[in-house]
């Protein structure tokens, strides 16, 4: 049996081979942006530069071993240095060195050139989840692995059948319009993740702390997949994206729904919530940010997350486990594993998702916490 910590690493592998679209292709994924065709290139025209180097090199090698070895009577020649060879094997590298960098360095130079972008996006990278910002539009929203976990959850090979995009689908992808400079700024909430498209040529490091960025302009319309491209923790071959480039009237379109999805979501900060209320939006909260770490039985991974389920956190006092949930530790400072939640989740979802964790499982605590005591805790 494979174990979970090297199926999670080997996850980059598993996208590269999925998808019909991407089967029996040995050369770079195709060039779906300006910046991606020009990588392209330079791989291409570098790789023919190689094998001529190659080529050379090694007819070179493979013609003095073989006409001139001591079984056809060749004597091996005595001499010291020749300047002229010297000033050869010295010049030549030069100018390939020269002729390869120009178009490297102007490729980077186009890589890092992010000014006049007609849309700026913040991504930010979670274990195990990317969060989007559009700074323009003022959408925001989360990017989760969207396979399901019987999927991913079938060690054995049972039968399961694995769907088309396996490990590369999400729920909520980032849609871009076709033709417009899209500017990506990296950042991170924990540790280094990396955001990584190949076929739109773009690929940045999110460190925790920095701001870095990025372009790319979609030359058609398609969905484009990627992945987190740093070894971010054990569910690293879990943290897909997902770029769906379409016209600008689609864009447009997208935009106003997601709009008023966001005004929808808002609650209503004077609604007065009922437990049993809590505990269903909770479920929600939990499926979503929780269930990858402490399993849907509330009984966690042992050896590297707790289990929910009877946990003196889930069952002690509300304020330590608001502390946990909302800091990432413990009601006296003390630091814990878990990713501080307090950036990601808004009071509501705070409240509701410890109060399912609360009354779930072997826990039958029967209090709620209400949204106004994780705000109280904020401060």
């Amino acid at each position: 049996m494979i174990s979970k910590e090297l199926r999670s690493f080997v996850g980059v592998a598993a996208w590269l081979a999925a998808g019909t679209a991407l089967a029996n292709r040995y050369n770079l994924q195709e060039p779906q942006s300006t910046i991606a065709h020009q990588i392209y290139d330079l791989h291409t025209d570098i790789m023919w530069i190689i094998l001529g180097i190659f080529v050379v090199v090694f007819g070179a090698m493979t013609y003095a071993i073989v006409m001139h070895r001591k079984s056809v009577g060749h004597k091996a020649a005595q001499f010291h240095e020749h300047v002229g060879v010297e000033i050869a094997w010295t010049i030549i590298p030069f100018f390939i060195l020269i002729f390869m960098a120009w178009p490297a360095t102007k490729t980077i130079i186009a890589m890092k050139d992010t000014s006049s972008a007609d849309i700026t996006i913040k991504a930010t990278g979670y274990q195990w989840k990317w969060g989007y910002d559009y700074l323009q539009e003022g959408i925001s929203f989360y990017s989760s692995l969207s396979t399901p976990r019987d999927q991913i959850e079938d060690y054995e090979h049972k039968g399961t059948k694995k769907s088309e995009h396996y490990l590369i689908e999400v729920d909520n992808p980032v849609v871009v319009p076709v033709g417009k400079k899209v500017r990506i700024i990296t950042t991170a909430n924990d540790v280094i993740h990396a955001w990584w498209v190949p076929q739109l040529g773009i690929k940045q490091d999110a460190i925790p702390g920095f701001v870095r960025d990025t372009w790319f302009r979609a030359d058609n319309p398609g969905t484009y997949r990627g992945q987190c491209a740093e070894l971010c923790g054990k569910d690293h071959g879990f943290m897909p994206i997902v770029v769906e480039a379409v016209s600008p009237e689609k864009y447009a379109a997208w935009v106003a729904e997601q709009k008023k999805k966001m005004a929808a979501a808002v609650p209503d900060p004077s609604k007065q919530w009922t437990p049993e209320e809590l505990k269903a939006h909770g479920e929600k909260v939990y499926a979503a940010n929780c269930v990858a770490c402490h399993q849907a039985t509330g009984m966690g991974l042992p050896g590297a997350f707790p289990a929910l389920s009877g946990s003196k956190i889930a069952t002690g006092p509300k304020e330590g486990h608001i502390a946990v949930v909302l800091n990432g530790v413990v009601k006296d400072g003390k630091p814990t594993a878990m990713v501080a939640f307090g950036k990601q989740l808004s009071d509501t979802d705070i409240a509701a998702v410890i109060t399912f964790e609360r009354n779930n499982w072997a826990n039958k605590t029967g209090d709620m916490v209400t949204p106004a005591e994780v705000k109280a805790a904020r401060k």
